[in-house]
């Protein structure tokens, strides 16, 4: 099995902050535990029992916490399943297959099959997005509907492996000043300023960067016949500011092989796109025919 933590001691101290977040959950949640061919995957479960199913998929390096500033907006209309992704900090499995392989999707048949869930709307984050990417191009008829949020594997990738190993990683080393100008460095500028809860995150991925081993693998880039199998209405949201990826060529690349999807640039955002709570809401809610029964029942 793969060692995704320097030392038991720090994957202890990570697990324990996770805890933290989980327990300032915003809304009322369950957490689930399915099991699938990669090993157990968590699941923070929210929202109506009833309400359209939403898948949601957070980016490298982190966990499920990602979307606590969305959930409690999004759960008002949609039953929300926040999954913790395999090989990452959080309380999945640390199962990493490879990314060239059909093995992620096959693990996401396996976690909807324990969510008993036919079909739901993607939502993905970075790494997240790449796998809603791979999962909707290869099971289209499950996924009615995709937002992406600055998502892997579109266009190419900025921050080289050399740079990783001679800039990044040294920074990790210098203490808590260099482990926020590397974290700085990978995400870009972001929306969230210096509140409490952007603090409280922040210092959550420091203590992460200091503990966990991140993949070094390179991710796999879609080619233009697989990005055309997303027919399904979609949502791209990208920074113009993005240091990891070129968000200019994921539009050009979505908007050349996937016309149904829609296009937000952000012009003063790197690669963490944050606080798009209002915009992915409205997208759900007509993608899957909330606003039209909303309509209707407003007027009888």
């Amino acid at each position: 099995m793969v060692e995704i933590y320097k030392s038991e001691a720090g994957a202890e101290a990570v697990r324990d902050r996770y805890l933290q977040f989980l327990a300032r959950w915003p809304v009322e949640n369950e957490h689930r535990y399915v099991e699938t061919r990669e090993g157990v995957t968590f699941v923070v479960a929210c929202g109506p029992k009833d309400a359209p199913p939403v898948i949601l998929l957070h980016g490298a390096g982190f966990n499920s916490s990602t979307w606590m500033g969305d959930v409690a907006e999004w759960s008002k209309h949609f039953r929300l399943y926040a999954v913790d992704l395999i090989g990452h900090p959080g309380f999945s499995a640390p199962s990493r297959p490879p990314y060239e392989t059909d093995a992620h999707a096959r693990w996401l048949d396996d976690v909807m099959a324990g969510l008993e869930v036919d079909r739901a709307a993607f939502v993905g984050l970075s790494l997240g997005g790449w796998m809603a990417i791979d999962y909707a191009a290869r099971r289209p008829d499950r996924v009615p509907s995709l937002v992406l949020l600055a998502p892997g594997g579109v266009g190419r990738q900025l921050l080289s492996k050399p740079k990783l190993f001679f800039v990044i990683l040294p920074l990790t080393m210098m203490g808590k000043w260099g482990r926020r100008k590397a974290q700085d460095m990978v995400l870009g500028p972001t929306q969230q300023g210096d509140s409490p809860a952007a603090k409280a995150f922040g210092n959550f991925m420091s203590l992460i960067n200091r503990h966990f081993r991140p993949r070094l693998d390179k991710l796999t880039l879609f080619r233009d016949e697989t990005l055309e199998r997303l027919t399904m209405p979609g949502l791209l949201i990208v920074g113009a500011q993005d240091p990891l990826l070129d968000s200019s060529e994921t539009m050009a690349r979505i908007r050349a092989n996937a016309p149904h999807t829609e296009i937000r640039l952000l012009p003063d955002v790197g690669h963490a796109v944050v606080g798009q709570t209002g915009p992915v809401l409205d997208f759900l809610k007509r993608s899957t025919g909330q606003d039209l029964r909303a309509s209707e029942g407003s007027s009888t």
